[in-house]
């Protein structure tokens, strides 16, 4: 055989085991890439600083942020549901403390109308009355009261003891579970201050009450005694029909007294 036909042969042969070879070869695998869509998002109007009790809001309070459309809180100010809401709201009070970032809502914020803020927060039917107290924290729970704890409101005042020999210190306890709206004229905690002292505590009371911490205010000296939280929500009970009965203190021995 010709030689120069044996090398033609030879080469043929190696390119054919060679393109053999390739296609028995797998494929490369092309990167898959994955496309990320955002998640719908609506603005929500939040506090652009802290907002303490009374204040009263300004542009500079308010801010809008994206919000992930799914997962918006119910009641709080959308600009899809009230795109002018940011011009509305200021001048608004807010009713409670509103921390930053925090979505606003229409029912911690109040409209005075040049009104006093106690007046505008004031329930309806409900009434405002400040007692005399004792700036030292005598008569007020070690001064550890502060605006929006609830307190038992007791007086005391000098009467004839039991057995008549003389004076003896008296005190009956007046209302319950009465929420206190200021101490002095702080109407919050302010900068972190955990006691309010302050001369007056102005307490919410209904009409009723009025008049009988009036009275107990012109005959005796008013003592506030702090619930505890855990009762605080309760609705204010009546006395009971034994709770009409007063404490006699004389030489440091307690005894009753049955009011005729």
């Amino acid at each position: 055989m010709n030689p120069a036909r044996i090398i033609i042969l030879a080469i043929a042969v190696v390119a054919g085991l060679g393109a053999a070879l390739l296609a028995q070869r797998p494929a490369e695998e092309k990167p898959v890439v994955s496309k990320v869509e955002a998640a719908p998002t609506v603005k929500v109007m939040v506090a652009a600083a802290d907002l303490p009790v009374g204040n009263t809001l300004s542009a500079n309070d308010l801010r809008w942020i994206d919000w992930p459309l799914d997962s918006v809180p119910p009641g709080v100010i959308t600009a899809k549901d009230a795109p002018e809401a940011d011009k509305e709201i200021i001048g608004q009070v807010a009713r409670y403390g509103i921390l930053n970032g925090e979505p606003i809502r229409r029912e911690k914020l109040i409209r005075t109308d040049g009104t006093g803020f106690l007046s505008a927060v004031l329930p309806s039917g409900m009434r405002a009355v400040a007692i005399t107290t004792d700036s030292r924290g005598a008569n007020t729970a070690g001064g550890f009261i502060l605006p929006n704890d609830r307190v038992d409101v007791v007086t005391t005042w000098r009467g004839e003891s039991v057995s008549g020999n003389g004076d003896a210190y008296v005190s009956e306890t007046l209302l319950r579970n009465i929420r206190v709206l200021a101490i002095g004229q702080n109407i919050q905690e302010r900068n972190g201050e955990k006691v309010v002292i302050g001369e007056t505590a102005t307490l919410e009371v209904s009409p009723g009450q009025v008049e009988t911490l009036v009275q107990g205010q012109k005959t005796g000296t008013l003592s506030l005694a702090l619930r505890s939280l855990k009762d605080a929500g309760d609705a204010s009970a009546p006395l009971a029909q034994g709770d009409n009965a007063m404490t006699l203190v004389r030489y440091g021995i307690t005894t009753k007294n049955v009011k005729p």
